[in-house]
């Protein structure tokens, strides 16, 4: 089986290229196996490339290790996606077995698939590699397939956006779209922190529509008395499609993992009740859902932002926040006896549409990239199961 190397020098702390010198290539030498190529990534997007080349030269299917973060491996996805390959590949797309180094600054995937257990050390990081060089069992990756549409006047064929990890609008989007600016000075995760401190008092004005997995009747929802999923009570199987409206403070799907930061596990349930199928694990905070919460004021907004906090703050605590509820003076407890703070959606699909007059509303966020919605335009992702003999997949 064809075997590339490949790593992205500037991610993380860019202490990839000496990570795979030192650690990496000797220990796939000493196993036995065969190195086709070893590559480094020079430019955005410049990794989607080295492996379509890697591909048309090879045959099979294929071993990428790759040292580097979430971001270099939806570039690999993406292109791949959409890459038009020839000769004996034409029309028969192969397996890309990914053997993740994680070398990013959250590196949401791996944390997921090993959960880090202290501080992790060079061991830690190895896991997926030696899972690879005893035989170990690999993973599908499901994809979340975004299409970002115009409005009908224009005509045009909707964006492609692909991920393997997060898609989000609302704060999340917002805190990845200011977080670059702070990049340099802050290369850390800390900088996220920032910039949602200054997003903490937005709100997002949107309609959405959330559409079962294949194999369900109904929408599920997580409810946090029984801890368990249940039918929406707007979905069933005469009408399947659930309709809700903002404003939204937090809307973020997540498919693969449970987290977006070692520590982060907004997304909790989708390792402890895994999903049988493809799916998005959606996580919505919707401010009117309080008891105390009827007007979009700049005080009603100022008041929620401690909802807010709680929330992700109980996300950095093993993901409680998906047990909150309000209590009659809308305080997000774990004592509480009202509406859940957070709506926790399992789907196969769902549309965001975004009010014209809402900018902020209109950014999408894939994978750490961000995308804007045009005016009168939606986003409409789905979950996709990859195919028998095609598709992405992950040792772990």
């Amino acid at each position: 089986m064809p075997l590339l190397v490949l790593y992205n020098p500037v991610s993380g702390s860019s202490a990839s290229k000496s990570f795979v010198e030192s650690h990496v290539l000797p220990r796939i030498e000493q196993s036995g196996k065969v190195i086709d190529r070893v590559a480094a990534t020079e430019y955005p997007g410049h990794a989607g490339d080295i492996l379509v080349n890697f591909l048309q030269e090879t045959s099979g299917d294929v071993v990428v290790v790759l040292a580097s973060g979430d971001g270099t491996l939806n570039e690999c996805i993406t292109t791949l996606s959409s890459a038009q390959l020839t000769g004996p590949r034409a029309g028969s797309p192969p397996k890309i077995i990914f053997v993740l180094i994680p070398s990013g600054t959250a590196n949401a995937l791996y944390s997921t698939l090993f959960p880090p257990n202290g501080t992790p050390d060079d061991a830690y990081r190895l896991q997926s590699l030696d899972s690879f060089l005893a035989g170990s069992k690999t993973r599908p990756l499901t994809l979340a397939i975004t299409l970002l549409s115009s409005p009908p006047s224009a005509r045009k064929q909707p964006q492609v956006r692909i991920s393997a990890v997060v898609v989000s609008t609302s704060l999340h989007a917002s805190i990845l779209k200011d977080s670059e600016a702070l990049r340099k000075e802050m290369p850390g995760i800390e900088r996220f922190k920032v910039a949602a401190e200054r997003n903490s008092k937005t709100w997002y004005n949107s309609s959405v529509k959330l559409i079962p997995t294949p194999g369900a009747e109904a929408v599920q929802v997580y409810d946090p008395a029984t801890k368990s999923f249940v039918d929406h009570p707007d979905s069933d199987e005469d009408d399947p499609i659930v309709d809700m409206y903002g404003p939204f403070a937090y809307f973020l799907a997540t498919c693969n993992v449970d987290r977006l930061e070692p520590a982060f596990m907004i997304s909790p349930l989708a390792s402890r009740i895994p999903p049988t199928e493809a799916a998005c694990d959606l996580v919505i905070v919707r401010p009117f859902q309080s008891p105390t919460v009827s007007t979009d004021t700049l005080e009603t907004r100022d008041a929620f932002v401690p909802v807010l906090w709680s929330v992700l703050g109980a996300a950095y605590r093993n993901g409680s926040h998906v047990d909150l509820r309000y209590n009659a003076n809308g305080e997000a407890t774990s004592e509480g006896q009202g509406p859940p703070v957070v709506e926790y959606i399992r789907c196969g699909g769902w549309e965001w549409i975004p009010d014209d007059d809402d900018e902020k509303a209109h950014y999408l966020c894939n994978d750490g990239a961000i995308s804007k919605i045009e005016t009168e335009g939606r986003a409409v992702c789905s979950a996709a199961t990859p195919q028998d003999k095609a598709g992405f997949l992950v040792h772990v």
